[in-house]
């Protein structure tokens, strides 16, 4: 299910993106700021963090099962825009994961997947292999994606920015 546009949690997280891009990074950009709400707004639904699923069903948790998944030569992605695809999302969760619970990332590395600086490095390379889709109905995103490679890591500190501001509102633990 998404959240409609008029919902009021898809409006906080616009706001708030909005106004801690703009203090502390600077950022005016309204597509950008656009963008990284909605992908707050979207894996608010956990099923939606770990969309990715293997031969069963069964969601990928872990970057490097994400990684295989994406793969078209020698992972089981059955095309490339599956891969296009598989790739935004690694991107996407990369940057939520790493801007907004960094700690976690750190802890689910004594589990066995990537620590804090392989994710935001795979988060890059994702962002940076679907700017590189650049043809046809991608022309168009193709640009957008390459900034978000370029400028990962000043997007996951507005996410601890995003985070801390929610923090001060008193926003629930689930929502940060």
């Amino acid at each position: 299910m998404m959240i409609p546009e008029e919902h009021a949690l898809r409006q906080l997280f616009h706001q708030t993106v909005s106004v801690c891009y703009a203090e502390h990074l600077g950022i005016h950009d309204a597509e950008v700021t656009s963008y990284i709400a909605d992908l707050l707004t979207e894996f608010c639904e956990t099923k939606n963090l770990y969309r990715i699923r293997d031969a069963d069903g069964k969601p990928l948790r872990e970057m490097t099962e994400m990684l295989v998944a994406a793969d078209p030569v020698n992972g089981n992605a059955p095309s490339f825009d599956a891969e296009r695809r598989i790739r935004k999302h690694i991107g996407d969760y990369a940057l939520f994961s790493a801007g907004m619970y960094p700690e976690a990332v750190e802890r689910s590395r004594f589990a066995g997947d990537a620590g804090l600086l392989q994710m935001v490095k795979t988060g890059k390379e994702s962002y940076y292999i679907v700017s590189q889709f650049n043809l046809f109905e991608y022309q168009s995103e193709a640009p957008f994606f390459a900034r978000l490679s370029d400028e990962f890591e000043g997007h996951m500190y507005g996410l601890t920015k995003v985070r801390s501001e929610l923090g001060r509102m008193g926003a629930p633990s689930h929502l940060m």
